[in-house]
């Protein structure tokens, strides 16, 4: 297969997990990819498994200045074929555990974040590129300790919508991912002692009895920034095994 043959595709949080593997994927299809991260370990390794002709870049989603500096490094690599906004973070506790400072950070990296990246390369955007945003299971699940991450990942489903209207006159399209337990980084931000209590529970719950790869996901996620999903836009699209049902 060659979907993305000659084409750019940025993808943020783009050095592990689902990122990673949607970027590698993108290379053997004959694309070319741009990835963000934080952590240097993971970018050195990322450039280790891309070509050499990729952009790899350190940018923080919740940093206004670094969403500038993304958009000027975009205009001078290339306009976008594909642009996945991926980057995010979570954490859980308790409604009473909310702080000014939690709410504020998590908000700027998932919210805020995209809204702003996608502002700054709305312009390098062809058209008939196709724009996707990666949710959470979690804005469904109604789990006690994830309000906050929940609240973020529930809104970005509803912004993506508004894009979908807003970029169609362009023939731009724009969808979100949804995963569910996927095994890379899964639920990686619960402290070690609750995770795998965690983890057995959300899994009992799964249809399919099983935790997601990176590489399914992934699938998903390229199919959607692909032609082959061009009369797809404004729809969310689970990776859960089942999880959960809208």
């Amino acid at each position: 297969m060659s979907r993305f043959q000659d084409k750019r595709v940025l993808i943020t949080g783009g050095t592990s997990g689902i990122g990673l593997a949607g970027a590698q994927r993108i290379v053997a299809e004959g694309g070319h990819v741009a990835i963000t991260g934080l952590n240097e370990e993971r970018l050195e390794r990322a450039r280790g498994l891309l070509p050499a002709t990729s952009l790899i870049l350190k940018s923080d989603a919740a940093s206004e200045a670094d969403i500038n500096g993304l958009g000027e490094a975009i205009r001078g690599w290339g306009s976008l074929d594909g642009l996945w906004l991926n980057a995010g973070f979570a954490e859980v506790g308790s409604p009473e555990s909310v702080t000014t400072d939690s709410f504020n950070h998590m908000m700027n990296a998932n919210v805020r974040g995209p809204m702003l990246q996608l502002a700054a390369l709305s312009k390098s955007l062809n058209s008939g590129a196709s724009v996707l945003v990666t949710s959470s299971s979690s804005a469904y699940e109604g789990a006690a300790m994830t309000s906050l991450y929940a609240a973020t990942k529930g809104a970005v489903i509803a912004m993506v919508k508004s894009w979908a209207s807003a970029l169609a006159e362009r023939g731009i399209r724009a969808n979100t991912l949804v995963p569910g337990p996927i095994e890379t980084n899964f639920r990686h931000f619960m402290p070690e002692t609750s995770r795998q209590q965690f983890e057995e529970f959300v899994l009992s719950q799964v249809p399919l009895g099983r935790a997601g790869t990176a590489e399914e996901a992934a699938a998903v996620a390229l199919f959607l920034l692909s032609d082959d999903a061009s009369y797809v836009t404004g729809s969310q699209y689970a990776v859960d095994g089942g999880l959960i049902h809208y």
